[in-house]
Protein backbone atom coordinates (compact mmCIF):
# COMPACT_ATOMS: atom_id res chain seq x y z
CA UNK A 1 0.00 0.00 0.00
CA UNK A 2 1.46 3.35 -1.07
CA UNK A 3 1.43 6.56 0.96
CA UNK A 4 0.49 10.03 -0.27
CA UNK A 5 1.23 13.27 1.56
CA UNK A 6 -1.00 16.19 0.59
CA UNK A 7 -0.33 19.68 1.92
CA UNK A 8 -3.37 21.83 2.64
CA UNK A 9 -5.58 18.75 2.62
CA UNK A 10 -8.06 19.45 5.42
CA UNK A 11 -10.25 21.67 3.24
CA UNK A 12 -11.08 22.65 -0.33
CA UNK A 13 -9.10 21.23 -3.25
CA UNK A 14 -6.68 19.32 -1.05
CA UNK A 15 -9.46 17.50 0.79
CA UNK A 16 -11.09 16.60 -2.53
CA UNK A 17 -7.81 15.18 -3.81
CA UNK A 18 -7.36 13.24 -0.58
CA UNK A 19 -10.75 11.58 -0.99
CA UNK A 20 -9.83 10.36 -4.48
CA UNK A 21 -6.61 8.82 -3.15
CA UNK A 22 -8.59 7.30 -0.28
CA UNK A 23 -10.83 5.54 -2.81
CA UNK A 24 -7.67 3.94 -4.23
CA UNK A 25 -6.66 2.77 -0.73
CA UNK A 26 -3.58 4.91 -0.28
CA UNK A 27 -2.34 5.71 3.21
CA UNK A 28 -2.78 9.47 3.55
CA UNK A 29 -0.78 12.09 5.43
CA UNK A 30 -3.12 15.02 5.96
CA UNK A 31 -1.84 18.52 6.56
CA UNK A 32 -3.63 21.76 7.33
CA UNK A 33 -4.29 24.39 9.94
CA UNK A 34 -7.98 23.61 10.58
CA UNK A 35 -8.61 22.97 14.27
CA UNK A 36 -10.54 19.80 13.44
CA UNK A 37 -7.74 18.48 11.21
CA UNK A 38 -7.13 15.35 13.31
CA UNK A 39 -10.84 14.51 13.19
CA UNK A 40 -10.99 15.03 9.43
CA UNK A 41 -8.09 12.62 8.94
CA UNK A 42 -9.61 10.08 11.30
CA UNK A 43 -13.02 10.25 9.64
CA UNK A 44 -11.58 9.71 6.16
CA UNK A 45 -9.58 6.78 7.47
CA UNK A 46 -12.66 5.12 8.93
CA UNK A 47 -14.85 5.83 5.90
CA UNK A 48 -12.43 4.33 3.37
CA UNK A 49 -10.68 1.75 5.56
CA UNK A 50 -7.23 3.28 5.21
CA UNK A 51 -4.47 4.45 7.54
CA UNK A 52 -4.11 8.19 8.02
CA UNK A 53 -1.87 10.65 9.81
CA UNK A 54 -2.40 14.33 10.49
CA UNK A 55 0.23 17.05 10.75
CA UNK A 56 -0.45 20.71 11.57
CA UNK A 57 2.89 21.75 10.01
CA UNK A 58 2.85 25.40 8.97
CA UNK A 59 4.06 25.79 5.39
CA UNK A 60 5.77 29.04 6.42
CA UNK A 61 8.10 27.11 8.73
CA UNK A 62 10.70 24.85 7.07
CA UNK A 63 11.54 23.08 10.31
CA UNK A 64 7.91 22.02 10.72
CA UNK A 65 7.80 20.76 7.12
CA UNK A 66 10.90 18.65 7.72
CA UNK A 67 9.47 17.24 10.95
CA UNK A 68 6.18 16.36 9.20
CA UNK A 69 7.95 14.34 6.52
CA UNK A 70 10.22 12.61 9.00
CA UNK A 71 7.13 11.63 11.01
CA UNK A 72 5.38 10.39 7.85
CA UNK A 73 8.34 8.21 6.85
CA UNK A 74 8.62 6.84 10.40
CA UNK A 75 4.89 6.06 10.42
CA UNK A 76 4.45 4.58 6.95
CA UNK A 77 7.97 3.71 5.82
CA UNK A 78 7.99 6.14 2.90
CA UNK A 79 6.18 8.94 1.13
CA UNK A 80 5.54 7.56 -2.35
CA UNK A 81 3.43 10.42 -3.65
CA UNK A 82 3.76 14.08 -2.69
CA UNK A 83 1.01 16.52 -3.60
CA UNK A 84 2.00 20.15 -3.03
CA UNK A 85 -1.38 21.81 -2.77
CA UNK A 86 -1.15 24.41 0.01
CA UNK A 87 -1.72 27.93 -1.22
CA UNK A 88 -3.02 31.38 -0.39
CA UNK A 89 -4.14 34.33 -2.49
CA UNK A 90 -4.21 38.11 -2.21
CA UNK A 91 -5.38 40.59 -4.84
CA UNK A 92 -3.96 44.10 -5.12
CA UNK A 93 -2.42 46.54 -7.58
CA UNK A 94 1.36 46.15 -7.51
CA UNK A 95 2.01 49.62 -6.08
CA UNK A 96 -0.24 48.84 -3.11
CA UNK A 97 0.72 45.20 -2.66
CA UNK A 98 1.73 44.63 0.98
CA UNK A 99 5.25 43.25 1.22
CA UNK A 100 4.27 40.80 3.94
CA UNK A 101 1.54 39.38 1.66
CA UNK A 102 4.02 38.98 -1.20
CA UNK A 103 6.45 37.15 1.08
CA UNK A 104 3.76 34.85 2.49
CA UNK A 105 2.36 33.94 -0.93
CA UNK A 106 5.80 33.11 -2.34
CA UNK A 107 6.66 31.12 0.79
CA UNK A 108 3.47 29.02 0.92
CA UNK A 109 2.71 28.63 -2.79
CA UNK A 110 6.27 28.06 -4.00
CA UNK A 111 8.98 27.72 -1.38
CA UNK A 112 7.10 25.14 0.71
CA UNK A 113 7.08 22.83 -2.34
CA UNK A 114 10.87 23.04 -2.44
CA UNK A 115 11.11 22.04 1.23
CA UNK A 116 8.67 19.12 0.96
CA UNK A 117 10.32 17.85 -2.21
CA UNK A 118 13.81 18.12 -0.75
CA UNK A 119 12.86 16.00 2.26
CA UNK A 120 11.06 13.20 0.36
CA UNK A 121 13.68 13.03 -2.38
CA UNK A 122 16.26 10.78 -0.72
CA UNK A 123 13.72 8.07 0.12
CA UNK A 124 12.15 8.24 -3.34
CA UNK A 125 15.57 7.81 -4.96
CA UNK A 126 16.39 4.85 -2.72
CA UNK A 127 13.16 3.03 -3.57
CA UNK A 128 13.35 3.97 -7.26
CA UNK A 129 9.80 5.34 -7.18
CA UNK A 130 8.31 8.74 -6.57
CA UNK A 131 5.47 10.90 -7.81
CA UNK A 132 5.48 14.65 -7.18
CA UNK A 133 2.31 16.48 -8.15
CA UNK A 134 2.21 20.24 -7.80
CA UNK A 135 -1.15 21.98 -7.79
CA UNK A 136 -0.31 25.10 -9.74
CA UNK A 137 -3.01 27.11 -11.51
CA UNK A 138 -4.04 28.48 -14.86
CA UNK A 139 -2.05 31.41 -13.46
CA UNK A 140 1.04 29.23 -13.67
CA UNK A 141 0.69 29.56 -17.46
CA UNK A 142 -0.91 32.95 -17.99
CA UNK A 143 -1.26 36.14 -15.96
CA UNK A 144 -4.09 38.30 -14.70
CA UNK A 145 -3.84 41.80 -13.36
CA UNK A 146 -3.66 42.46 -9.60
CA UNK A 147 -2.27 38.99 -8.77
CA UNK A 148 1.46 39.65 -9.08
CA UNK A 149 2.56 37.46 -6.16
CA UNK A 150 0.23 34.55 -6.96
CA UNK A 151 1.10 34.53 -10.67
CA UNK A 152 4.82 34.75 -9.88
CA UNK A 153 4.60 31.88 -7.38
CA UNK A 154 2.59 29.63 -9.70
CA UNK A 155 4.87 30.31 -12.68
CA UNK A 156 7.78 29.48 -10.38
CA UNK A 157 6.07 26.26 -9.30
CA UNK A 158 5.73 25.17 -12.94
CA UNK A 159 9.44 25.88 -13.49
CA UNK A 160 10.35 23.96 -10.35
CA UNK A 161 8.24 21.04 -11.59
CA UNK A 162 10.19 20.87 -14.84
CA UNK A 163 13.53 20.98 -13.05
CA UNK A 164 12.78 18.15 -10.62
CA UNK A 165 11.28 16.12 -13.46
CA UNK A 166 14.69 16.17 -15.13
CA UNK A 167 16.53 15.38 -11.91
CA UNK A 168 14.13 12.58 -11.00
CA UNK A 169 13.98 10.82 -14.36
CA UNK A 170 16.90 8.42 -13.71
CA UNK A 171 15.24 7.27 -10.48
CA UNK A 172 11.65 6.70 -11.66
CA UNK A 173 10.56 9.92 -9.96
CA UNK A 174 8.11 11.94 -12.03
CA UNK A 175 6.99 15.51 -11.44
CA UNK A 176 3.97 17.20 -12.97
CA UNK A 177 1.88 20.28 -12.34
CA UNK A 178 -1.90 20.45 -12.53
CA UNK A 179 -3.13 23.89 -13.56
CA UNK A 180 -6.82 24.36 -12.71
CA UNK A 181 -9.06 27.25 -13.56
CA UNK A 182 -11.67 28.33 -11.02
CA UNK A 183 -12.63 25.50 -8.68
CA UNK A 184 -15.89 25.72 -6.75
CA UNK A 185 -14.83 25.42 -3.13
CA UNK A 186 -16.56 26.96 -0.09
CA UNK A 187 -14.07 29.83 -0.25
CA UNK A 188 -14.99 30.59 -3.87
CA UNK A 189 -18.71 30.24 -3.15
CA UNK A 190 -18.37 32.95 -0.54
CA UNK A 191 -16.62 35.14 -3.10
CA UNK A 192 -19.55 34.70 -5.49
CA UNK A 193 -21.99 36.10 -2.95
CA UNK A 194 -19.64 38.95 -2.03
CA UNK A 195 -19.04 39.87 -5.69
CA UNK A 196 -22.78 39.80 -6.44
CA UNK A 197 -23.42 42.20 -3.59
CA UNK A 198 -20.55 44.48 -4.55
CA UNK A 199 -21.53 44.68 -8.23
CA UNK A 200 -25.28 44.53 -7.55
CA UNK A 201 -25.78 41.73 -10.06
CA UNK A 202 -27.14 38.16 -9.76
CA UNK A 203 -24.72 35.46 -8.67
CA UNK A 204 -25.12 33.72 -12.06
CA UNK A 205 -23.75 36.83 -13.76
CA UNK A 206 -20.82 36.99 -11.36
CA UNK A 207 -19.87 33.47 -12.33
CA UNK A 208 -20.03 34.02 -16.11
CA UNK A 209 -19.01 37.66 -16.46
CA UNK A 210 -16.38 37.97 -13.76
CA UNK A 211 -15.04 34.65 -12.49
CA UNK A 212 -15.32 32.49 -15.63
CA UNK A 213 -14.84 35.30 -18.12
CA UNK A 214 -11.56 33.86 -19.45
CA UNK A 215 -12.77 30.25 -19.58
CA UNK A 216 -14.33 29.02 -22.81
CA UNK A 217 -16.37 26.45 -20.87
CA UNK A 218 -18.42 28.43 -18.37
CA UNK A 219 -18.28 25.82 -15.65
CA UNK A 220 -16.24 25.52 -12.49
CA UNK A 221 -13.56 22.86 -12.41
CA UNK A 222 -14.59 20.05 -10.08
CA UNK A 223 -12.34 18.91 -7.26
CA UNK A 224 -13.10 15.35 -8.39
CA UNK A 225 -11.49 15.99 -11.78
CA UNK A 226 -8.37 17.34 -10.10
CA UNK A 227 -8.26 14.39 -7.72
CA UNK A 228 -8.66 11.83 -10.49
CA UNK A 229 -5.92 13.49 -12.51
CA UNK A 230 -3.63 13.40 -9.47
CA UNK A 231 -4.38 9.70 -8.93
CA UNK A 232 -3.55 8.99 -12.58
CA UNK A 233 -0.27 10.93 -12.36
CA UNK A 234 0.62 8.88 -9.28
CA UNK A 235 0.05 5.59 -11.10
CA UNK A 236 2.57 3.25 -12.73
CA UNK A 237 0.82 3.94 -16.04
CA UNK A 238 2.02 7.55 -15.95
CA UNK A 239 5.70 6.63 -15.60
CA UNK A 240 6.71 8.50 -18.78
CA UNK A 241 4.48 11.50 -18.15
CA UNK A 242 6.76 14.01 -16.45
CA UNK A 243 7.73 17.67 -16.58
CA UNK A 244 4.30 18.75 -17.76
CA UNK A 245 1.90 21.51 -16.74
CA UNK A 246 -1.58 20.17 -17.41
CA UNK A 247 -4.38 22.74 -17.72
CA UNK A 248 -7.80 21.76 -16.41
CA UNK A 249 -9.23 25.18 -17.04
CA UNK A 250 -12.20 25.06 -19.40
CA UNK A 251 -10.11 26.21 -22.34
CA UNK A 252 -8.68 29.31 -20.65
CA UNK A 253 -5.20 28.60 -22.03
CA UNK A 254 -6.47 27.78 -25.51
CA UNK A 255 -7.14 31.45 -26.22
Amino acid sequence: MKTVLITGSTSGIGLGIAKEFAKEKYNIVFNGLEVDGPQIAENIGKEYGIKTMYSPANMLKPEEIKAMIEQAITTFGSVDVLVNNAGIQFVSAVEDFPEEKWNAIIAINLTSAFHTTKHVWKKMKEQKFGRIINIASAHGLVASEFKSAYVSAKHGLVGFTKTIALEGAPFNITANAICPGYVKTPLVEKQIADQAKTHNIPESEVINKIMLQKQAVKEFVSVESLGKMAVFLASDTANTLTGTAIPIDGGWNAQ
